[in-house]
């Protein structure tokens, strides 16, 4: 006479504990939780881990920011969201995680932190996923997440139905979809009455009335060491005339308050300070001092740029540029009219998605008990430099520490 038995995952002696998703929070998390307590898996809808990783690495592969803890978290919206999560895993725990997966890691000149020159955003990558390997993760990919059963169940495109003791969600924003972070699961949250606020493009493109031929003479060139202000926050850093508008890091660091202004009013105007290691008085000086003609003391004395110049000439009207104490006020608070977003999907991150109100201080839902969600998909934002991804590694590190106790 034989036996049969009935063998589940659920049979085990360790709980089980899935991730949907495999972007930074979920590797993250991944790589710290206690793989003697839990049976660890990622479903992964695309074919391998890491695609959006890979790809944010194409453009300058900062992993965090240097800035002191204090600093780093107002850089966050909202900032306190984040607060108990920096707090257990800031960027120099990060960098010292890095180097035990030798990763050496350098601070640049932005003091953004990089991988050592030469070393390739697939190596880092490999060194994550050869950490998850060693933590007896499993991986599943060509899994796509389609929602719950009217048992509730894990549902998979592929027709695996799931039922797990732990469930942790990093399904990701809805940018850069050829990366398969296209938000498409929001609906199913929608169903089990969880709010989720509308996805919105941030660290993107926004829109500019430039004057005639000035766009498609000059789209490409930066405005470097400039500073960007709207209301009473400024930003210095870099910006990128593009064809329909202005991108980069000065911009990118306002996106909350630019969204809130293009919400309230269909426009926002950011004010440009094209010299702003000089004083007011300074540039007044050099403009008054010169025996030049105007367009050659911007030029050589203030050493504006060829694209500043054309910038200056096309939105100053020609009494004020003639008029140098109207000019110099100009030169330090030049108006710039943004009409609107560029596309979600060639945004660099985007906001919306779970409303914060929804999962509680360790990012269990509180309508779902046992999951959670992770990283881009709750509704925060950052600016580009390091802080998307500290803010979701740091998410992944305080719900392994959380899951771990």
């Amino acid at each position: 006479m034989g036996f049969f038995f009935y063998y589940s995952m659920s049979d085990s002696p360790k709980k089980t504990l899935s991730i949907i998703g495999g972007g930074a929070a979920a590797l993250y998390l991944a790589a710290h939780l206690d793989s003697n307590k839990y049976e660890i898996t990622i479903y992964e809808k695309n074919k391998a881990l890491g695609r959006k990783f890979l790809v944010a690495g194409k453009g300058g592969f900062n992993l965090t920011h240097s800035e002191d803890a204090e600093i780093l978290i107002t850089r966050y919206t909202p900032p306190q969201f984040l607060a108990k999560s920096l707090d257990q895993f800031d960027n120099s725990a990060l960098i010292t995680w890095l180097s035990e997966l030798d990763i050496p890691t350098y601070k640049g000149s932005s003091k953004r932190i990089f991988p050592i020159k030469g070393m390739k955003p697939i190596e880092v990558l490999q060194r994550f996923l050869d950490r998850l390997e060693s933590n007896g993760v499993t991986i599943l990919s060509d899994h796509s997440w389609s929602g719950w059963n009217d048992k509730g169940k894990l549902v998979f495109d592929n027709g695996l139905e799931l039922k797990s003791d732990i469930v942790v969600f990093a399904l990701g924003g809805a940018s850069w979809k050829v990366t398969g972070s296209d938000g498409g699961w929001l609906p199913y949250f929608h169903r089990q009455g969880i709010k989720i606020n509308p996805f919105q493009a941030s660290n993107c493109n926004h829109k500019v009335d430039w004057p005639e031929a000035f766009a498609e003479k000059h789209q490409g060139q930066p405005l470097k060491n400039i500073s960007a202000r709207i209301k009473d926050k400024i930003c210095k850093g870099e910006l990128v005339i593009t064809e329909t508008g202005i991108e980069g890091n000065a911009l990118y660091a306002l996106s909350p308050e630019v969204r809130q202004e293009l919400k309230t009013n269909k426009k926002a105007t950011i004010y440009l300070d094209l010299k702003p290691t000089l004083t007011d008085e300074q540039v007044l000086l050099k403009l008054e001092r010169s025996t030049k003609n105007t367009t050659e003391i911007l030029r050589r004395d203030l050493k504006l740029s060829p694209v500043m110049l054309a910038m200056v000439k096309g939105l100053v009207s020609k009494e004020v540029y003639m008029n140098k104490p109207e000019l110099a006020k100009q030169l330090k608070n030049l108006p710039l009219t943004l009409y609107g977003a560029g596309p979600i999907d060639a945004a660099i991150s985007t906001v919306g998605g779970i409303a914060l109100e929804e999962v509680d201080e360790n990012f269990q839902l509180k309508k779902l008990t046992n999951h959670y969600c992770i990283g881009e998909m709750l509704d925060w934002d950052a600016p580009t430099g390091g802080y998307l991804l500290q803010g979701c590694y740091s998410m992944g590190a305080a719900l392994a520490g959380w899951l771990n106790e």
